[in-house]
């Protein structure tokens, strides 16, 4: 039995997990909201442990920064039996968005990693230095435990090189380490993975598409079990259109609203954050609120919806070229498993390509299940993620747990 504490820490969030990869489930959860808010949620959840009830408490209180976050929800925890020690924690498993050049497999974290961590903060600003403060609190209040790092670019690294290079001089891209990287690797893998268990196929005789589709979203091309493709770049801007995030656009509109329209490098880098995609189109970046309004007649959230199937269908057709053949075609995340009618809108143009929805699998049902009919050439699959297991269960090959 072998039992890791996840940890993935944001900008204003710290959001814990101890599970048990041997029976794969979940011992314990927690998360911290509004780090550095006068006013913060602590929430600690315990589940039923050995004929002892589990629990749940949440609290608010100040929580300044990610120290207090991680010891304050520890002490909650410990008041519910929750704490790593009492449930017998034998690692930690931290979530690093970028791994850059040199970042490929998980790694057990020592001085010269988190060094490494931190000179990638300039590919990653908004995510690497939040995932390296999560990773030193957690190592000063947790001394005495193995800490591993598992990379979101990770999966990416096998991109060949026509799919990983931008056309751009070889000098400045070698000198700046500029690439595509590609995130979301840890759910693209885990989906994948299982995509091919539950099709009973060898995974790495399976051709198939993975569309992760949440706030974030990204697509990928697999075969032989390797990505040879996939949607976001250098940074998670790229590629599908986001909650909030624009994906795909001329690098030209950022040079025109520097230099013509006056708007500062930080400028743009907020409008292509925080207000664009969804947020930008339709003033809604939730997808329920989104087809709500698409459904009340709202142009704007219709025209959003539009962009969205646009872009979708663009990324599975030009990945089916890639391919050159597709087995299978799984949606995952929070939209990906809950959105029956982008599903099927997003695939609704397939039909000569052997892609048959079934419509009634499509809108009913939970969990993973296959939503295609049976004599579809190409399987349809929602397979929902699970990134804090698939952390928990690198962490155990990279030390040798439960051997």
């Amino acid at each position: 039995m072998t039992r890791v504490l996840v940890i993935n820490s944001g900008s204003s969030s710290l959001k814990l997990q101890i599970l048990d990869t041997a029976l794969e489930t979940e011992l314990a959860w927690a998360l911290v909201e509004r780090i550095g808010e006068p006013v913060g949620t602590l929430t600690v959840r315990r589940g039923d442990l050995a004929g002892s009830p589990g629990g749940e408490r949440t609290v608010e209180a100040t929580v300044p920064d990610h120290t207090a976050a991680l010891s304050r929800v520890l002490e909650l925890a410990g008041e519910l039996g929750a704490h790593p020690t009492d449930l017998g924690v034998e690692a930690i498993g931290h979530r690093v968005v970028h791994g850059g050049p040199d970042f490929h497999d998980p790694v057990e974290i020592t001085p010269e990693v988190e060094a490494g961590i931190e000179k990638l903060e300039l590919l990653a600003p908004l995510h690497n230095p939040a995932n390296l403060r999560g990773i030193r609190v957690a190592r000063e209040l947790l001394p005495g435990l193995p800490h591993v790092a598992v990379f979101d670019t990770g999966f990416f690294h096998t991109l060949p090189a026509a799919a990983h290079t931008y056309a751009i001089d070889r000098a400045v891209a070698s000198r700046w380490d500029l690439r595509r990287y590609g995130f979301h690797g840890t759910s693209h893998e885990f989906v994948s993975r299982r995509t091919a268990e539950i099709l009973g196929r060898p995974y790495d005789e399976l051709d198939q598409i993975v569309l992760h589709l949440g706030n974030g979203a990204s697509a990928s091309a697999i075969t032989g079990g390797r990505a040879v493709d996939t949607s976001m770049g250098l940074t998670p801007l790229e590629g599908l259109v986001m909650g909030t995030r624009p994906g795909d656009l001329d690098p030209g509109l950022i040079i025109h609203l520097i230099r013509d329209r006056g708007m500062s490098p930080e400028d743009v880098s907020t409008l292509l954050n925080r207000s664009s995609g969804l947020e930008g189109l339709a003033g809604a970046r939730d997808f329920r609120e989104l087809l709500a309004r698409v459904d009340a007649g709202d142009d704007d959230a219709v025209l959003a919806y539009e962009v969205v199937i646009h872009r979708l269908r663009r990324y599975i057709g030009g990945y089916w070229a890639v391919l050159g053949e597709v087995g299978a075609i799984t949606f995952t995340a929070g939209v990906g498993e809950n959105v029956a009618r982008l599903r099927a809108d997003a695939l609704s143009t397939l039909g000569g390509w052997g892609v048959d929805i079934d419509p009634e699998a499509n809108e009913n049902g939970a969990g993973e299940r296959i939503i295609s009919r049976a004599g579809s050439r190409v399987t349809v699959l929602v397979v929902p993620t699970d990134e804090e297991l698939a952390i928990a269960r690198a962490c155990d090959r990279v030390l040798g747990l439960g051997e």
